[in-house]
């Protein structure tokens, strides 16, 4: 099975809800499962293989600031994680909808960029319309996981 490190942007706890639900559901899927709102660099993503991004938008359309420095490290450096994979669920809100989900938009383009392999559609979550976004991304993940 894989080695799964799920990403976290947040800034209001809501992006650290959906990881806290979902990693268990990974788990019992018999992969390894790590949670960081801490990774700042592409060493913090080696070991593992493939990387969930569940990242909220901000501001904007912005990248939460825990995770900006990674996406900003990644996009300045262009590491090669071509050996990676990786999924993304981005949580937005629909009233906002030139910057709809533009975090979790922006760290997938990064990730794109440095070579990663998408693995699904990225889910993004309207908390207009969807004010629990666990029940909308553990539904996702179901289908995600078996892509893994």
């Amino acid at each position: 099975m894989s080695s799964i490190l799920i990403l976290v942007g947040t800034e209001s706890g809501n992006a650290q809800m959906v990881a806290d639900a979902l990693k268990p559901v990974l788990e019992t899927s018999g992969h390894a499962v790590d949670v960081s709102d801490q990774a700042a660099s592409a060493a913090d993503l080696q070991a593992h293989d493939v990387l969930l991004v569940v990242c909220a938008t901000h501001g904007s359309g912005d990248i939460p600031t825990n995770i900006l420095p990674l996406a900003e490290t990644l996009e300045r450096e262009r590491p090669d994680l071509s050996g990676h994979r990786y999924g993304v669920i981005a949580l937005g809100d629909m009233t906002y909808q030139d910057t709809f989900c533009g975090g979790g938009k922006k760290v997938d383009q990064v990730l794109e960029r440095c070579g990663a392999t998408k693995i699904g559609d990225r889910l993004e979550v309207d908390a207009s319309s969807q004010p629990l976004p666990d029940e909308e991304a553990l539904a996702w993940v179901e289908g995600w996981k078996g892509l893994v």
